[in-house]
């Protein structure tokens, strides 16, 4: 049964946001208590031969593949397998860092972020076979990081510990301590989950959580779906001199040795059955995945990753999203973005998928819930009041920031006020709290927060669910 929601408000903002954005094709679907209530999709799969997007179109994920490799590693521990407690070095022995606190790692700290370990550049490296091969990686936008010609591709999780276990760095804080969000820990996830198993990674994924749930378009590589052809063309953007151009751009970035990390393609009818896991507390119909209390793990928020929003395992999670808990992730790789929902107490679940990156999924996703629990299209669930500071205080934040994942972040002051500028367009900002600031990127609103060393100085900043030192 099809319960119908009025959901014209949305689509007009939708429609707005898909055509600002020049998103070629977007798949938005949601499902309550099981049952579809809404899909919809925008545009095409495919813009040259007019070919429409469906709820059964085979996007990209992205870092949504991050709860399924949390889920593996759940599987493993009610095996009795591991214990999500043990030290990483258990299993990965030869995984080193520039530091005594390695072999206080723990399975844990990798699936929450909190290891202490900062962006790394492994993923450009994992991903450089197919970016050589990519005319369009110029134009992708974060992917600025200075290339080593003397490191060859990073193809094997043997390949990735050796790359770590080479450079030189600083850990954020003793593991347990800070969120950064760490694409490296969960590649060594997937590597985990293998040296347990005895099978590769990506066959766990697919005997213990796709073929249960009947994801029968979901792959990690498009050749695994036997000529199927409702797959999304790619598409990447450039600037030209009257704004931006959309172009196809069909190279899937593929990343061997780091999987686990955002490396799954699937469709939203799919990814609405995969929710249901969450939703029901570890049931596909009435096959139980999960244990309930595996289930609970994955969503307790262990650790504040921006004010009012937390990091369980592979999900972020939200108490207080309008009186109810939120539980999501997105994910935003080349011709990617994504984003994944569940709201249990309203029995709840949403997905919706696109086929260009650094667009605002999160944006329309936010208003489709809010058409659907009867909400203003545009109403956030919480408010901020801006704070005055005087213009020396806002020097104090003045300077560049960069990740070594390819990320960077410039503050400038002026006498007319601050100025945030990332990738090459400047936004406008507003202090909301002490050293935290709110800025609006792309119709997304994004917190960005500095950090101080032990003299008061600011030493890093806080973006986009990375922390990253000033230069």
């Amino acid at each position: 049964m099809k319960v119908q929601v009025e959901m014209s408000a949305f689509e007009n903002y939708a429609e707005g946001l898909i055509q600002k954005y020049k998103i070629p094709g977007t798949a938005i679907g949601f499902a309550h208590n099981g049952h579809p209530i809404y899909e919809k999709g925008f545009g095409y799969r495919n813009v040259e031969k007019k070919l429409p997007v469906t709820m059964d179109t085979v996007f990209g994920i992205a870092s949504v593949t991050k709860s399924f490799t949390c889920m593996a590693i759940m599987m493993l521990q009610e095996q009795g397998k591991l214990s999500v407690h043990d030290p990483v070095v258990k299993y990965l022995p030869e995984f080193s860092t520039p530091t005594d606190a390695t072999n206080k790692m723990t399975i844990h700290h990798f699936m929450t972020h909190t290891a202490g370990l900062p962006p790394l550049p492994s993923l450009f490296y994992a991903k450089k076979r197919s970016i050589d091969q990519d005319p369009s990686a110029k134009d992708y936008p974060g992917l600025s990081i200075v290339k080593d010609d003397e490191q060859g591709p990073i193809d094997t999780y043997e390949q990735l510990m050796a790359f770590i276990a080479g450079l030189q760095f600083d850990l954020l804080g003793e593991p347990g301590m800070e969120f950064s969000y760490s694409n490296d820990s969960y590649a060594l996830l997937g590597t985990i989950v293998q040296r347990v198993c005895g099978i590769s990674f990506e066959q766990f994924v697919k005997e213990s959580i796709l073929d249960p749930c009947g994801m029968e378009h979901t792959c990690f590589e498009p050749d695994e779906l036997d000529g199927y052809s409702n797959i999304t063309s790619l598409y990447a953007a450039r600037k030209i001199e009257d704004g931006l151009e959309v172009y196809e751009a069909p190279v899937w970035w593929e990343s061997p040795s780091m999987r686990g990390a955002g490396a799954l393609k699937s469709t939203v009818n799919d990814m609405l059955k995969y929710a249901e896991i969450i939703r029901t507390k570890g049931k596909i119909g009435d096959k139980r995945l999960l244990t309930e209390e595996s289930v609970e793990q994955m969503i307790t928020p262990y650790i504040e990753c921006s004010p009012g929003r937390y990091y369980g395992y592979g999900f972020m999670i939200t108490p207080n999203f309008h009186g109810s808990t939120l539980v999501e992730h997105g994910g935003n790789l080349k011709a990617v973005a994504s984003q994944l929902c569940i709201i249990p107490e309203e029995g709840i679940t949403g997905m919706i998928l696109t086929n260009l990156a650094g667009v605002p999924a999160t944006t329309i996703m936010s208003g489709a819930l809010n058409s659907i629990e009867g909400r203003d299209v545009e109403e956030t669930p919480y408010s901020v009041a801006e704070l005055e500071l005087s213009f020396a205080e806002l020097k104090t934040y003045e300077g560049t920031y960069t990740s070594n994942e390819g990320m960077s972040l410039s503050i400038t002051v002026t006498e007319e006020g601050i100025d945030f500028s990332t990738q090459g367009t400047s936004f406008p900002i507003q202090c909301v709290g002490p050293d935290l600031f709110l800025a609006v990127v792309k119709d997304q609103k994004e917190l960005i927060r500095f950090v101080r060393d032990n003299n008061g100085e600011i030493e890093r900043v806080a973006y986009h669910m990375r922390q990253f030192p000033k230069n």
